[in-house]
């Protein structure tokens, strides 16, 4: 058994970033995900593992700091939380289109504009369609505790390198400020070799080139149908996903992060009313479970998206139940900064999916 200690959501991603062999963290504060730089500079990783930790003057700065690291074949890693995501989107999309991996965590406010300090996931769309210009995707992870914000760290950062992608981690405010017990994962040494790939010096070798720029048209078209089958390989391969009660249900809920523990919740109130009620958690937003869900749409009366948002993973849902054109599919979510509970997300339920029956 690893370390065991009670920590917030944003503490564990800090120590996770030491611990994975992050060679350096670049970021500038905004709540809620301040912690993550203060944890930072507190635990002075210089010392223990000479990890670079830099507050930036801007979030721009900061991704593009990342880019930098990220040509040099380094681990790195930055963090925000929605307006600064949003800065981030023209170096995130250059990071991919230049095939460089790194880590972007996102702590979600809500918005839009400078919205509120309370949580939200309304930065779906963002995230999973790819919030830059261009043709590209982000593989997206969703952690719903704080176990996870440790985990998903690690897990980014081999993901990011499999792939040669920048890899979000999405989660919410409500998450990077909780405190629960973490088992926190033996430290990886930071790599003492680089990718064959990196821009590190050229050293007897052809240059390494690193860009998104293909002034040739043609040129361009093969880097994007190279870029278009990686993120295919990524639908293959990194599907991540969890169930609860599914067997047996009869309706579904689809919810990740904050939202899906809350509606755990709610499925046990359903089941104790006699509803065959059941839970399916994204664990990547990209690539979403959407096989999963159409397996179980064969047997199922009804799905409920749930979301602190207006209504954007449940267009995902929809996609992946169109060859079930009778199956109902609602959207139930608080927005604004607003938690729901999981009582009234079985009140919702109810009256979308039992009364009107």
């Amino acid at each position: 058994m690893g370390e065991i200690q009670l920590m917030k959501g944003n503490e564990a991603i800090a120590e996770a970033a030491i611990r994975a062999g992050c060679d350096a963290y670049f970021g500038y504060p905004i709540t809620p995900q301040s912690e993550i730089l203060e944890y930072l500079a507190a635990a002075n990783p210089e010392k223990r593992t000479g990890m670079i930790v830099l507050q930036a003057e801007s979030e721009l700065a900061a991704i593009n700091m990342v880019y930098g690291a990220a040509a040099a074949g380094k681990k790195v890693m930055t963090t925000s939380s929605s307006p600064g995501i949003s800065l981030m989107q023209e170096g995130l999309s250059y990071m991919a289109g230049a095939q460089l991996p790194g880590v972007i965590v996102n702590v979600v406010r809500g918005g839009p504009g400078l919205g509120t300090i309370q949580p939200s996931q309304s930065d779906y769309f963002q995230s999973t369609k790819g919030g830059g210009h261009g043709d590209y995707r982000l593989l997206v992870l969703a952690p719903a505790s704080v176990q996870e914000m440790s985990d998903h760290v690690k897990l980014a950062f081999d993901l990011a390198f499999k792939y040669r992608n920048p890899v979000l981690i999405l989660t919410d405010g409500l998450i990077g400020q909780m405190m629960e017990k973490v088992e926190l994962f033996d430290p990886v040494p930071r790599s003492k070799t680089l990718p064959d790939w990196a821009a590190c010096g050229k050293k007897g070798r052809p240059h390494n080139i690193i860009t998104s720029l293909h002034l040739d048209a043609y040129e361009h078209e093969k880097m994007n149908q190279k870029l278009k089958e990686k993120y295919a390989l990524m639908q293959k391969n990194e599907v991540r996903y969890e169930t609860y009660y599914c067997e047996d249900a009869d309706y579904l809920i689809v919810a990740y992060g904050a939202s899906a523990r809350i509606s755990q919740k709610t499925v046990t109130l359903a089941r104790n009313r006699g509803i065959k009620l059941g839970l399916l958690r994204p664990i990547t937003l990209f690539p979403f479970p959407s096989e999963a869900i159409a397996r179980l749409a064969a047997q199922l009366n009804g799905i409920l998206s749930v979301e602190m948002s207006h209504g954007q993973m449940v267009e995902d849902v929809l996609l992946a139940t169109r060859q079930y054109p009778a199956l109902r599919v609602e959207h139930f979510g608080r927005f604004g900064g607003v938690v729901h509970t999981p009582e009234e997300i079985l009140e919702a339920f109810i009256k979308l999916f039992i009364q009107l029956n």
